[in-house]
């Protein structure tokens, strides 16, 4: 008993952490890279770090290595949740950014974020079906550079005569609060729903100023957005079966589909001009006029559809392979009535899991899951007439703890080591190292005892 309250403890501390975590994510940079520039940040998929992992792959998965796992990336995959399950975990990012200067020497910065990232909840409903609900990251938001031109054109230092600096920064992001439902219908056919409530606030603002010309004033313009509404998930899941020499039925060849619809969502936009001094100490004085000041405009954003196909081959508690090809429809993305102008993107996912001996009593890296993924992606982002593309590897354990009778406790770690833009065209190549650490709970929670 001592050891189930702990258990519950320990998992409500992780929700409330990781709702506040999300929370304050949208207020607060956890990117930094300039990418997320575009549209409305860097767009994050619904999936967890035991599926990030394996490439990212997750339309065609449900069950990995015999333990419950929510999929948010397809509902439909909550028909197979039988016990009730608990993640929340957390993320670190490293991103290394680098640029050819105009003189042709290398440029670069380092950055570093840490966060809470995500909860989600899997409850049976019955032997057929269950529901899920969480928190999860959708788009972070968060970059800041400077160009320097000279006298308002061509290229130069920041000490050339009368030389303007054009500083951009953005900070923000949204989540994504969601309730989804799978059936079970029969033996093969898998299908579900999310509903969900995207919300977060994004900041963006652009400084142009003239350090060296005395008396100029300098200006800042602010584009805001306090976003909230609903947007709906849906998928479909069908497993074809096999046995074994002795009957049992343990490999499954699964596809899968799911989607994300293109729904709009509300907006609170504002967009102000101001003009701006610093004083003798180079602090930044407060605003001295504001140009333009439009505040509480109620507009939309009318979000893409995204679809993803997958496939998988799993053998029960031994390995589980898989393949995604995710077609995003960005070309839609508008803001405020407004096309981003941002292209559709293409991502492929390939990765799998390995188990080598889910039984053994004696050796704990026998019953360790090890895997391993691949991503290539053609973006949504066009640069000077160059697509930004992005390829990463990703590897991760499933690390089973000391778990009770009906108890299936794990912790799920993932890193991804990728790549994302290029050093041609004056484009910044991005270098970066996500880390996933996300803790895992099965047990049966709702359950009637029989006393005979």
């Amino acid at each position: 008993m001592i050891k189930y309250y702990t258990r519950a403890l320990i998992t409500i501390l992780l929700a409330v952490i990781a709702f506040g975590a999300n929370a304050q994510s949208n207020t607060t940079s956890t990117t930094s890279s300039p990418y997320s520039t575009f549209g409305l940040g860097t767009y994050t998929p619904s999936l967890l770090p035991q599926n990030l992992a394996m490439g990212g792959i997750g339309a065609a998965v449900n069950n990995v290595s015999g333990y419950n796992n929510i999929n948010p990336l397809n509902p439909a995959s909550y028909g197979m949740i039988n016990y009730t399950t608990i993640d929340a975990g957390l993320y670190a990012t490293i991103d290394n950014l680098s640029q050819t200067g105009a003189n042709g020497a290398n440029m670069s910065a380092t950055n570093a974020n840490f966060r809470l990232s995500h909860v989600a909840f899997g409850i049976p409903v019955n032997h057929h079906s269950a529901l899920s609900f969480g928190l999860l990251p959708y788009s972070e938001l968060g970059y800041n550079y400077k160009q320097v031109q000279s006298k308002g054109f061509g290229t130069g230092s920041s000490v050339d005569t009368n030389a303007v600096n054009y500083i951009y920064n953005g900070t923000g992001g949204l989540s994504k609060a969601y309730l989804g439902y799978g059936y079970h219908i029969g033996k093969h056919l898998l299908v579900g729903a999310n509903v969900s409530y995207i919300f977060g606030n994004l900041a963006q603002y652009t400084e142009t100023e003239i350090p060296t010309l005395y008396g100029t004033l300098d200006s800042k313009v602010e584009n805001t957005n306090s976003v909230g509404g609903v947007n709906y998930d849906y998928g479909i899941q069908y497993s074809f079966d096999f046995a074994d020499a002795t009957g049992n039925i343990n490999k499954h060849l699964v596809f899968g589909y799911s989607a994300s619809a293109n729904t709009s969502i509300s907006t609170t936009a504002g967009y102000v001009v101001s003009q701006y001094t610093y004083d003798s100490s180079g602090n930044q004085n407060l605003a001295a006029d504001s140009l333009i000041n439009r505040t509480g405009t109620k507009s939309s954003i009318r979000l893409p559809q995204i679809n993803h196909f997958g496939v998988s081959f799993q053998d029960d508690g031994h390995f589980l392979v898989g393949a995604d090809y995710t077609m995003g429809n960005w070309s839609s993305l508008t803001i405020d009535g407004t096309n981003a102008g941002l292209q559709n993107s293409k991502t492929i996912n390939v990765g799998g899991s390995f188990t080598p001996n889910i039984n053994a009593l004696r050796n704990y890296w026998a019953r360790t899951d090890y895997r391993l993924g691949f991503i290539y992606e053609d973006t949504y982002i066009n640069v000077n007439n160059t697509d930004i593309k992005k390829t990463a590897v990703t590897f991760g354990l499933g690390l089973p703890l000391p778990n009770g009778l009906a108890t299936f406790d794990k912790i799920n770690f993932s890193a991804e080591i990728g790549r994302e833009g290029t050093l041609n065209n004056g484009l910044v190549k991005e270098n970066y190292v996500n880390i996933h650490l996300g803790f895992t709970l099965n047990d049966k929670w709702f359950q009637r005892f029989k006393f005979q």
